[in-house]
């Protein structure tokens, strides 16, 4: 049976006439167990049944040798002391945000989140530091410390026995981070550190066990309503609705496996033997570590070869597609469950894609109440287009019914708002246009969201060397690549072509991919004596070019910012450099400001730098000059 993606009104006439088949023949729409599917939107029939079945509604879509397990488990979390009355319930801030009728999610909420009228106000927010807090207008939203993390006692104990061996500074920034992300508003970390990054996993994989949990807990307590109700012979109660269209409530995006794996280990962690059962954790480990016999020459070069952040992001598995359903239960975390029985996914954007376009089909996306997507920076080095694509897919109407009982979907879901409740969470080591849009216009949450500010001080280069910062106007963003080029082209390009000593030993270090290309082909054009290094240089090209690069033989060398996050060489033979645009990680502009000095008898005198930037470019120009210093700059080119 097709839902109509389109049109809630065709969800909402099945739900209609479910509820009323229930309350005249006591029959309900199960959320039947069935064998995991070969694909991922592989047809499904939704079946009626009677009082007289044994299955009744579920939790889960399970493989049928786990039905066993199902009323051990669902008379384990009835019984438990976990289990808090109605009144307690609705002050959690799951049952909040997430309840039959949230008091957020309302018509004017709604209608100012798509007319984009947001009221924003500056905080402070503990150890994150200054925050810009931002509502629906004419909403009303909690102050970012006002709000204390209700974690569920046994899920936090492992991490509170961690705590007690930390710095005191990790354990309030980890606190401080659970109360922020227990409002259940967006959240947009611009500036995260390798060495806070591991702080920010435990919490945020904790947060997420605790979503899961709760969610899991409230579907089984009303199964246990139901199935008290049809035993006595009353009518089912009529507020049990408490699922999504599909199960899966938590997708987390990574750029690599190996931060899979990191991001695994920290939700494990929260889940320690003996309670818990790692299912398939040897051939997780097998799959997403090192290939047998492979040596990371990261991880064993000696100290100082690399440069720190680049061992952090690159030692490990680097492959950059993959999908991993994980299923949580009371005793169990099960790794490469099907999608459709899985509770949280990892997966990275270029994973995800090609699962979508190859069966056609994102339902297993309908449902996420919870978005993490760490390392932007790193994805934004990746295709763009593939965290897009996945963002445009999320929350959308599925297209098949997966065996979904319409009588136990919330009500917000089956309006088509299920988008206005979740939860996006972005942790970035810096700001790119890129990322401040996704967190602009991806992120819908009418409980507002929260975005991190920090101010930059300048980034150390070497001492003397004359930087010459030059501005060109643009009054249009969507000018700026044109002006860019134009500006390039015939002011600073045959300034340098006319002068004997930088017309030599010249590096252009270009950000964009696309300008990279146009460069290149203007290069071309003029028969320029150049080399290029970009992320498709073979390794055969890459010596290739260095090589006649430092020795004299090509005059130019094209560097593009994503050859240089994913190499990191080290360049030799340089004496000038060009910034086409000052570079989005602020280490590469004082690592090339140094390669000169690589070659012996450099003197400062011999090197010189120009940095080609226009207004739009403040995110860029104040990680290298600093808040204030880029403030200037941009005024000076007023």
């Amino acid at each position: 049976m097709a839902i109509d993606e389109s049109s809630s009104t065709t969800t909402r006439l099945l739900t209609l006439l479910n509820v009323s088949a229930t309350k005249a023949g006591k029959r309900k729409r199960a959320y039947e167990e069935s064998k995991p599917a070969e694909k991922l939107n592989k047809k499904r029939v939704v079946h009626i049944t009677t009082p007289e079945d044994k299955s009744g509604s579920s939790e889960e879509s399970r493989p049928s040798e786990e039905k066993g397990n199902d009323a051990v488990e669902q008379q384990e979390a009835v019984d438990s002391e976990e289990h808090t009355d109605d009144d307690e319930q609705s002050m959690d801030p799951y049952e909040a945000h997430f309840g039959l009728s949230p008091s957020v999610l309302t018509d004017r909420a709604r209608e100012a989140v798509d007319q984009k009228s947001w009221t924003t106000r500056r905080e402070k927010c503990g150890k994150l530091g200054g925050v810009a807090e931002s509502v629906p207008e004419g909403a009303d939203g909690p102050n970012a410390v006002s709000v204390k993390h209700k974690i569920l006692d046994r899920l936090k104990e492992p991490l509170q026995a961690r705590q007690a061996k930390l710095p005191r500074e990790v354990v309030e920034l980890q606190n401080e981070l659970l109360n922020t992300l227990s409002s259940y508003r967006d959240l947009y970390v611009t500036r995260t550190a390798p060495e806070t990054q591991s702080s920010f996993r435990e919490a945020l994989t904790l947060h997420a066990l605790n979503h899961i949990t709760k969610k899991r807990r409230r579907v089984l307590k009303n199964n246990e309503r139901i199935s008290h109700a049809t035993k006595a012979g009353n009518e089912p109660p009529e507020d049990v609705q408490d699922q999504g269209f599909t199960r899966p409530s938590v997708l987390i995006l990574l750029p690599f496996r190996s931060f899979a794996l990191r991001w695994v280990s920290a939700l494990t962690a929260h889940t320690p033997s003996p309670q818990y059962q790692i299912e398939n954790n040897a051939r997780f480990q097998s799959e997403y570590g090192l290939p047998p016999g492979a040596v990371d020459k990261l991880a064993n070069a000696e100290p100082g070869t690399y440069p720190p952040d680049h061992v952090d992001m690159f030692k490990g598995n680097v492959d950059d597609s993959f999908r991993l359903g994980v299923k949580i239960t009371k005793k169990s975390v099960k790794l490469f469950a099907e999608f459709y029985g899985c509770d949280l996914i990892v997966a990275s954007p270029l994973g995800l894609r090609m699962s979508i376009e190859k069966e056609k089909s994102a339902d297993f996306l309908s449902s996420i109440e919870v978005l993490i997507v760490d390392q932007l920076d790193a994805l934004t080095m990746q295709n763009w287009d593939h965290v897009q694509f996945v963002f445009s897919h999320l929350n959308q109407m599925p297209k098949e019914s997966h065996d979904v009982d319409f009588s136990r979907i919330k009500p917000w879901y089956l309006d088509g708002h299920a988008g206005y409740l979740r939860q996006t969470v972005l942790l970035s080591a810096y700001e790119t246009p890129e990322t401040r849009a996704l967190f602009n216009h991806s992120t819908q949450n009418v409980a507002g969201k929260i975005r991190t500010e920090r101010r930059w001080t300048p980034i150390e280069v070497p001492e003397g060397i004359d930087q010459n910062f030059v501005h060109f106007d643009c009054s249009n963003p969507k000018d700026e690549p044109e002006k860019r080029f134009q500006y390039f082209t015939t002011q600073i390009l045959p300034a340098i072509m006319k002068s004997a000593v930088q017309s030599a030993n010249t590096v252009i270090f270009i950000p964009s991919s696309f300008d990279f290309i146009r460069v290149q082909n203007h290069f071309r054009k003029i028969n320029a004596s150049f080399t290029v290094l970009s992320e498709y240089s073979s390794n055969q090209d890459i010596s290739r070019a260095r090589q006649a690069f430092f020795s004299g033989k090509k005059a130019f060398l094209l560097i593009s910012e994503r050859f240089h996050f994913f190499r990191r060489y080290k360049i030799r033979g340089i004496r000038n450099l060009v910034f086409y645009g000052p570079p989005d990680h602020p280490q590469f502009y004082t690592e090339f400001l140094s390669y000169p000095f690589l070659d012996d008898g450099v003197d400062v005198s011999d090197v010189t730098s120009r940095v080609l930037y226009s207004k739009y470019d403040w995110l860029r120009l104040e990680r290298i000059a600093g808040t204030e210093g880029a403030a200037e700059l941009i005024k000076r080119g007023v």
